[in-house]
C-alpha cells in the first residue's frame, strides 16, 4: 500500500486549517487516514506548525511520500534534514554525536530566524501604530484649529466691520476734498 503524508483541510471558507496525516494514496483528501501527525495553521504570521517529530520521522523512514506542501512543512521543521543526517550515519560518513550536534546547531539557527521574524513583525506593527497615532493627533489638532476659527467669527466679523467702516470713511474723506476742489474750480 502506497502511503502519503498530506494535508487534510478543516476550517471555514477563507480560513483554512490543516491536519498533517498519513493516508493511503488512493483515499480522498478529507477521507480516511492512517495516523494524524500534527497540524498546520497558515492564518497566523508566521504560520503555526505543530508536528510530532518522532512519528513523522518514522513514517518518512518507512517510505511515506510527502506531498509538495508537506515536504516544505517537514523541511521547515527539520524532519527531512534529520533523515538526511541519519542516512549519513548509516553510511558511516558521520557519527551519531556529530549528526546530533549538526541538527542542534541547525535548529538553533532556525529558531533564531523565526524569533527575528517575530520581532520584526512586532516592531513594524508598533511603528504602524505610532504613525497612526501621530496622524490622528495631527488630524485632531487641525480639527481643533478649524473649530476655533468657526467658533470665533463673531470677533472677526466685528473687526472686519470696523475695518470696512474705516475704509468707507477714508473713501468718503478722499471723495469729499475732491468734490470741494471741483466746486472751487467751477466757481
Amino acid at each position: 500500500m502506497a502511503t502519503k503524508i498530506r494535508l487534510q483541510r478543516f476550517g471555514k471558507k477563507g480560513k483554512p486549517f490543516f491536519h498533517v496525516v498519513v493516508a493511503d494514496s488512493r483515499s480522498p483528501r478529507d477521507g480516511k487516514f492512517i495516523e494524524r501527525l500534527g497540524s498546520y495553521n497558515p492564518n497566523t504570521n508566521p504560520a503555526t506548525i505543530e508536528i510530532n517529530f518522532e512519528k513523522t520521522l518514522d513514517w518518512v523512514n518507512k517510505g511515506a511520500q510527502p506531498t509538495d506542501t508537506c515536504r516544505a512543512i517537514l523541511s521547515y521543521k527539520g524532519v527531512l534534514y534529520m533523515k538526511h543526517l541519519e542516512g549519513g550515519v548509516k553510511k558511516g560518513a558521520l557519527t551519531t554525536e556529530q549528526a546530533d550536534a549538526k541538527f542542534a546547531a541547525w535548529l538553533e539557527a532556525k529558531d533564531g530566524k523565526i524569533e527575528g521574524k517575530k520581532d520584526g513583525l512586532t516592531k513594524s506593527k508598533d511603528e504602524v501604530k505610532k504613525a497612526a497615532l501621530a496622524a490622528e493627533t495631527k488630524k485632531n489638532a487641525d480639527r481643533g484649529a478649524a473649530l476655533a476659527i468657526k467658533n470665533a467669527p463673531v470677533e472677526e466679523v466685528a473687526a472686519e466691520e470696523a475695518t470696512a467702516e474705516s475704509t468707507e470713511e477714508t473713501a468718503e474723506a478722499v471723495e469729499a476734498p475732491a468734490t470741494e476742489e471741483n466746486t472751487e474750480e467751477q466757481a
